[in-house]
C-alpha cells in the first residue's frame, strides 16, 4: 500500500460523514432541504406532486383514500396507462432517443429507441391479444435478462393485463407454484440464456413447470441461443419472433386503466412457506416509482442509468424499467455476470456508454472491493453523476470504497432501504440535499413517516435499536397479497395496529426490519428482525455484528449466525472472507474478535472465526445463514439445491471439521 492510499483511507476512516458534492447540488432535481416540512405540512396533498409526472387520460378525484384500512386507495377516480406513461408520450420529443441499451453476456448489443421500443411492444400486444390474453388475465414471465422481458411487461400493460415475473434462477416447482396461485393461463419463456460464455439450456424448466400447473397454459418462447439449442416447440407454443412478425406494424390502442387497478403482482418469500402475491396497482405504484427516480435518483432524460439489478426482483421494475422509462431517460440492461469475461466488466461498460448513474448492491461492492482497485482504476468513470446501492444495509467500510475507487469523491451515494412490498425507496438520504453517513441509509424520505418503536409500540431514543414501522400509507405501497386480504392483514399490519378501528391512525405498516435511531433522525437498519443471536438473553442482530467484522481491515465479507452453547444459550459463529492480499490466520482473527468488542461489546465476542473463500449464496444473491448454522451446530447438512455455490457448503463443513 502506497503512502498516499493509506493516508487517504485513513482520512476516510475517520470520517463519519460527507456532505453532497456543490457541482451536484446545483443541477439536482431537489435541492431544497424545505421539502420535507412542506411535505409533512401538506400530507397527503403533497403526493400530487408525484401523480403530475405522469399523463391521466380521466383526472383522479381524491389523493388518498382512508376511509377502509389497511386497504387505502391513491388517486381514485383517475385512470390511466402505464405503457403509455412510458412509451407514447415521450415520443414526439424523445422518439429518436435511447430507451434501452442492451448489452448481451457474449458482447452482443441492442440499442431501442423509443420509436423502435414503442412498435415492437405493439407488435407483441398485437400477438398476445391474438393467443386470447385479455384484460386483467395475469401473464407470467419467466426469463433472465433479455430485451423481450420488458418488452413484454409493457405490452402486458398496454392491454390491461397484469404481468407477474419469476425470476430465471428460480425452479420449475416455483414457477408452478406461482402460476397456480395467479390462476395464470400464459407464460412467456425463452430456450435459455449465457452464464459465462457458457449456453444454459432454460425451456426444460418451462416445461416442467407449466407440467405442474393443473390448467392449460399457451407459452410463447424467445429464442435466445439460436442454433446453440434445438428444441421442439407443442402446438400450445409460439414462436416470440414469428408472432411479432405476423403482427408487424400492428398498433393497439393503450386500455384505459382505473388508478387502482393491477398493475402486476410479484410473488416474494412467506414465513408459512408459501409465497406471497404482493399486488401493484397502476396510478400509485407508477407514480412513486417515477418520483423517486426522479428526486433519489436523480434522473433526466438526458441520462444513462443503469441499474444492475434483475428485472425479476422488484429492483428491476421499478427502477430499470417502469421509473426510468416514465421519466424518458436512457435505462441500461446488463445480461452477465461483473466479473465476466474479466472483472472489469462493468467499469468497461461504465466507460463505454457515458454512464450517469450506478445503482448496485452491496454484495457487489464487497466483491468489487475483493478483486482490488486497480479494476475500476483502470477506466475513465468521470461520467458518473450519482451512486446507489440496493437490496441490504451496506457497511461503512464498503461505501467509503465505492465513494472513493468507484465515485472520485465527487458522487453523492444513496443507500436506500425499500421493499417489494413498499414498491419504491422509502429510507434514504436526498441526493441533493442530505448529508451522507456511511452505513445509515438516511432520514425517511419526504411524506414518508417512519417510526423506529420498541415491542410495545413505543418510539425509541436516538441510539437505540428497535422495530421499523411506517405510521402512515405512500402510494407506492402494495394494496394486498392476492386474493388473500386476511394474510395481507397478519403479515404486515396486525403487529401494532388496532385491527378493529377504523381510523387510518390506529394502523401501522410492520415491515418485520429491526434499525437503529442516531440523534439527527437518520435510520440504520440492521437486518430482518429474526436475523437476530440470543446470547445469555441478549439478542443481537446479525447485520450488526457483520458490519463490525466488515469493518475490519483485510475482510471483504461476513457473515454471523448462532451455534449452541451450554452456556450462552447461543453463540456466535463468524465466516469471514478476506480482501484480496489479506493472510487468514490468528492475527485476523484477533482483530475481527477486537472489532466485534470494540463495536458492540463482548456480548457479542464470536465464539470462532471461520476463514472461506465464499459464502453459501442462494441465486439471488442471500446467504443462506440456515446452513452456516448446521455447520456451527454439527446438525446434518440441509438441502442446498437452491444454492448458486452448493459446493461451498462441504469445503466449509470440511474445514471446520478438520479444525
Amino acid at each position: 500500500m502506497s503512502d498516499d492510499t493509506a493516508e487517504l483511507e485513513a482520512r476516510l476512516a475517520a470520517q463519519d460523514s460527507f456532505e453532497p458534492p456543490s457541482s451536484f447540488v446545483e443541477q439536482a432535481n431537489a435541492s431544497d432541504p424545505a421539502i420535507y416540512d412542506e411535505f409533512e405540512a401538506e400530507w397527503p396533498e403533497c403526493w400530487r406532486a408525484a401523480a403530475d409526472l405522469l399523463d391521466w387520460e380521466s383526472p383522479y378525484d381524491t389523493v388518498l383514500d382512508d376511509s377502509n384500512p389497511p386497504f387505502y386507495e391513491w388517486f381514485t377516480g383517475g385512470s390511466l396507462n402505464a405503457s403509455a406513461n412510458c412509451l407514447d408520450r415521450h415520443l414526439d420529443e424523445r422518439g429518436s432517443s435511447v430507451a434501452i441499451e442492451w448489452i448481451g453476456e457474449l458482447g452482443e448489443t441492442r440499442t431501442y429507441t423509443y420509436e423502435a421500443l414503442h412498435r415492437e411492444v405493439n407488435e407483441f400486444a398485437a400477438g398476445l391479444r391474438s393467443l386470447g390474453v385479455e384484460e386483467d388475465d395475469v401473464v407470467t414471465m419467466y426469463m433472465p435478462m433479455v430485451p423481450e422481458l420488458p418488452i413484454a411487461m409493457l405490452a402486458c400493460a398496454r392491454i390491461g393485463a397484469p404481468h407477474s415475473v419469476v425470476f430465471a434462477g428460480f425452479s420449475a416447482e416455483a414457477l408452478t407454484t406461482r402460476m397456480e396461485s395467479a390462476g395464470s393461463e400464459y407464460l412467456i419463456t425463452c430456450d435459455g440464456y449465457y452464464r459465462r460464455g457458457d449456453p444454459l439450456e432454460h425451456k426444460g424448466k418451462s416445461d416442467d413447470g407449466v407440467a405442474g400447473v393443473d390448467h392449460d397454459v399457451t407459452s410463447v418462447v424467445v429464442d435466445r441461443l439460436e442454433d446453440a439449442y434445438d428444441h421442439p416447440m407443442a402446438d400450445d407454443e409460439h414462436d416470440y419472433d414469428e408472432l411479432v412478425a405476423d403482427h408487424a406494424g400492428e398498433t393497439v390502442a393503450p386500455v384505459s386503466r382505473d388508478a387502482e387497478d393491477m398493475l402486476f403482482l410479484m410473488y416474494t418469500s412467506g414465513t408459512t412457506g408459501q409465497p406471497k402475491g404482493v399486488k401493484h396497482t397502476t396510478g400509485g405504484y407508477l407514480a412513486w416509482t417515477s418520483w423517486t427516480s426522479q428526486n433519489v435518483l436523480d434522473i433526466t432524460p438526458e441520462d444513462t442509468y443503469w441499474c444492475s439489478a434483475d428485472i425479476g426482483w422488484i429492483t428491476g421494475h421499478s427502477y430499470i424499467v417502469y421509473g426510468p422509462l416514465a421519466l424518458g431517460t436512457t435505462s441500461v440492461m446488463y445480461e452477465g455476470t461483473p466479473d465476466y469475461p474479466e472483472k472489469d466488466r462493468l467499469w468497461e461498460i461504465v466507460e463505454e456508454y457515458s454512464v450517469t448513474q450506478l445503482y448496485t448492491a452491496p454484495t457487489a461492492i464487497r466483491a468489487f472491493m475483493k478483486w482490488g482497485e486497480e479494476y475500476p482504476a483502470g477506466h475513465d468513470l468521470s461520467s458518473l453523476r450519482l451512486l446507489g446501492t440496493v437490496g441490504e444495509p451496506i457497511n461503512p467500510r464498503a461505501w467509503k470504497w465505492y465513494y472513493t475507487h468507484i465515485g472520485n469523491e465527487a458522487c453523492p451515494i444513496i443507500d436506500t432501504w425499500w421493499q417489494t412490498e413498499t414498491g419504491g425507496m422509502m429510507v434514504t438520504t436526498l441526493p441533493g440535499v442530505g448529508t451522507m453517513k456511511p452505513g445509515s441509509a438516511g432520514p425517511p424520505l419526504p411524506g414518508v413517516d417512519v417510526e423506529i418503536v420498541d415491542v410495545s409500540g413505543e418510539p425509541v431514543e436516538a441510539g437505540q435499536a428497535g422495530y421499523l414501522t411506517v405510521q402512515k400509507p405512500w402510494p407506492g405501497m402494495l394494496r394486498t397479497l392476492y386474493q388473500n386480504d386476511e394474510r395481507f392483514i397478519e403479515e404486515y399490519w396486525a403487529e401494532y395496529s388496532d385491527v378493529d378501528s377504523d381510523d387510518p391512525d390506529d394502523w401501522v405498516y410492520f415491515p418485520e426490519d429491526g434499525a437503529k435511531l442516531d440523534e439527527d433522525g437518520y435510520i440504520t437498519v440492521l437486518g430482518r428482525v429474526d436475523d437476530v443471536i440470543n446470547v445469555s438473553g441478549h439478542r443481537l442482530g446479525t447485520m450488526e455484528i457483520e458490519s463490525a467484522i466488515v469493518g475490519v481491515e483485510g475482510v471483504a465479507e461476513a457473515a454471523v449466525v448462532g451455534g449452541n452453547h451450554d452456556v450462552k444459550g447461543q453463540a456466535v459463529y463468524a465466516y469471514a472472507i478476506t480482501e484480496e492480499g489479506a493472510e487468514e490466520g490468528k492475527e485476523l482473527e484477533s482483530a475481527i474478535i477486537s472489532g466485534v468488542e470494540d463495536a458492540i461489546g463482548p456480548i457479542a465476542r464470536p465464539e470462532a472465526v471461520v476463514f472461506t473463500p465464499e459464502l453459501p449464496k442462494t441465486r439471488s444473491g442471500k446467504i443462506m445463514r440456515r446452513l452456516l448454522e448446521d455447520i456451527a451446530n454439527d446438525d446434518e447438512l440441509g438441502n442446498t439445491s437452491t444454492l448458486r455455490n452448493p459446493e461451498v457448503v462441504e469445503a466449509i463443513d470440511q474445514k471446520v471439521n478438520a479444525d
